[in-house]
């Protein structure tokens, strides 16, 4: 890693489940990438969304991605997996509640 990423990205083992992260933040690189890909945030957006990280944080963690790519996608596919399997084992309250209501 350059020093430049060793300066912005962490990975600690028990926070954020041990994943690439801005330093010192919860921010996790993934994040920066969903905000990023998915929502069509600017890095500038990000930050005015995030002041709390730097323009510097948001382009190492794009980086870090880029240089990651594989390894993160496929923790995003894990993470996106794990909720699927999680909502599909956790009923919705608000079904049942307006599915009694239709019942009655």
């Amino acid at each position: 890693m350059t020093e430049t990423i060793i300066n912005h990205i962490e990975i600690t083992p028990g926070i954020c489940g041990g994943k690439p992260r801005i330093a010192g933040h919860r921010i996790r690189v993934e994040d920066i990438v969903i905000w990023h890909e998915s929502m069509g945030m600017s890095p500038d957006e990000i930050v005015s969304q995030y002041p709390t990280i730097t323009l510097a944080d948001v382009y190492a963690a794009l980086s870090y991605y880029h240089d990651h790519f594989e390894e993160i996608r496929k923790q995003m596919e894990e993470d996106t997996t794990f909720a699927r399997e999680m909502q599909a084992q956790t009923p919705s309250l608000v079904k049942q509640k307006l599915s009694q209501r239709h019942d009655r």
